[in-house]
């Protein structure tokens, strides 16, 4: 409800600033001698925003400091004997009063000065929101009023929105570079942790997974080599590209080449359905029907193939993949220009001729990108694993047995109660470090491969 009440406030303080600004300059085109610098729309976009940011820095300080503003509210009015008691405590006192005032209710028996402080707490609050709102609004007015008075014919009201427009995407940028930095530090903080147990060359060499969970001694740690499930998610990716790059790439040619237009219009929608599938689905897939499947076929030509392998998981995270795929090479190769395809048509070529001699190199650069972008989506895959890999971290050659990844064990590491000061859980984020590194640097070189091919052919 609160929420809702914000984004109405806003909206309406956007729409009444801008229209404010609108008419102002339209009046002022309509009387002045001198044309405006910016058109109308400028200065009722310029007094929109100007109206907006006071507003929202009074609900984001009250964002900040709401909580605090309760504590100290209900810190106020404990008796003095229950104020005595030392900080956790008080704040175990102050977090059972805030459960009693939204409703929630404790399970224990409520105490009378718990009840009276709870009420008086849904009060404080209500007030206190209302209040917010209210100063919000007054900002927002009186933001938008200072701006109504600078508005005049030589007011550069476009540059200074789109230096406003510039700001905000830049911040939108730095969110998704601090976010980046953010990731890696947390992970690289505990993995130096961790490798303060565990050497790193046992770590990275090692050819043993089986930490055992217990903190007892040196031996206790167990053992933490990282090839087995290096080997597993290499060898599930290997499989998955098997599967889906050749039909992928056969897709993408048709499409591109050969279907008719009302064809691709349908067809190729309908390939992209298949990315939008949540990836838990593929796992059940994988579990009840591809698995039992591919046993039988191994058991009707007298292979052994089991139900949760490395086989069964590859060729269903191939067939989730398969839509990056063909999408991806399909805008690649109607990208390469029409006069390549002439030319070799012109000299005699047939269409499928021109299509291999001609067009696929002239697209290589960019399907070898969109090869390394789904590989790096099936090396980060963790539900299908999950369910029909058979989680068995040993080193091993045969597809058709089970094996482990290293997002499987992620997983399993930091299931159930997990205690952060043992290497058994530590190892969560060396292996998420590890897995992040794979994959960052598979996108490098694909992004670095497709800006090549646009350089070329844009």
């Amino acid at each position: 409800m609160h929420s809702l009440t914000v984004i109405i406030v806003l909206l309406l303080l956007m729409a009444l600033a801008y229209r404010v600004g609108l008419t102002r300059s339209r009046h002022l085109a309509s009387g002045a001698r001198q044309r405006l610098h910016s058109r109308p729309v400028y200065h009722g976009t310029l007094l929109a925003i100007w109206c907006t940011i006071p507003a929202l820095i009074v609900l984001v300080l009250w964002a900040v400091f709401g909580d605090e503003l309760s504590r100290f509210y209900i810190l106020a009015q404990l008796p003095a004997d229950v104020a005595k008691q030392p900080a956790d405590q008080l704040d175990l006192v102050v977090e059972r009063i805030r459960q009693i005032a939204s409703g929630f209710g404790v399970a224990d028996a409520e105490a009378p000065y718990e009840s009276e402080i709870a009420a008086g707490l849904r009060t404080f609050g209500t007030v206190a929101w209302l209040s917010v709102v209210a100063l919000a609004a007054v900002a927002g007015l009186v933001a938008t009023r200072l701006a109504w008075s600078r508005i005049s014919p030589e007011l550069r009201a476009r540059n200074e929105v789109e230096r406003v427009v510039g700001a905000l995407l830049a911040f939108c940028s730095g969110v998704a570079i601090l976010t980046t930095i953010g990731i890696v530090a947390s992970l690289l903080g505990e993995a130096v942790r961790f490798f303060t147990f565990v050497s790193p060359i046992d770590f990275f060499f090692g050819t043993v997974w089986n930490p055992r969970f217990s903190t007892v001694g040196a031996g206790g740690q167990g053992d933490f080599g990282l090839l087995p499930l290096l080997w597993g998610t290499v060898l599930i990716s290997l499989i998955a590209m098997l599967v889906a790059g050749p039909i992928g790439l056969m897709a993408a040619i048709y499409m591109a080449e050969y279907a008719p237009r009302r064809v691709r219009m349908t067809a190729k929608p309908i390939v992209e359905i298949l990315a939008g599938i949540p990836t838990i689905v593929y796992g059940f897939f994988a579990l009840t029907i591809v698995g039992p499947f591919l046993a039988d076929i191994g058991a009707s030509i007298g292979l052994d193939i089991r139900a949760t392998s490395a086989f069964t998981a590859g060729v269903v995270m191939g067939i989730m993949i398969i839509p990056f795929i063909s999408s991806l090479s399909d805008d690649i190769i109607t990208q390469v220009p029409r006069a390549m395809r002439d030319g070799s048509l012109g000299l005699g070529s047939t269409h499928s001729e021109t299509i291999k001699r001609v067009v696929l190199p002239a697209a290589l650069p960019g399907l070898v990108g969109a090869f390394l972008l789904a590989i790096s989506r099936a090396v980060g895959e963790t539900m299908i694993v999950v369910l029909a890999a058979g989680n068995r971290p040993v080193l091993n050659a045969n597809p058709f047995e089970a094996v482990s990844t290293v997002t499987v064990t992620i997983v399993n590491q930091l299931t159930g109660d997990a205690d952060f000061a043992s290497p058994q859980s530590l190892v969560a984020f060396a292996l998420g470090l590890t897995l992040f590194a794979m994959t960052l640097a598979l996108n490098v070189v694909a992004l670095y491969i497709v800006r090549k091919y646009r350089e070329q052919y844009e």
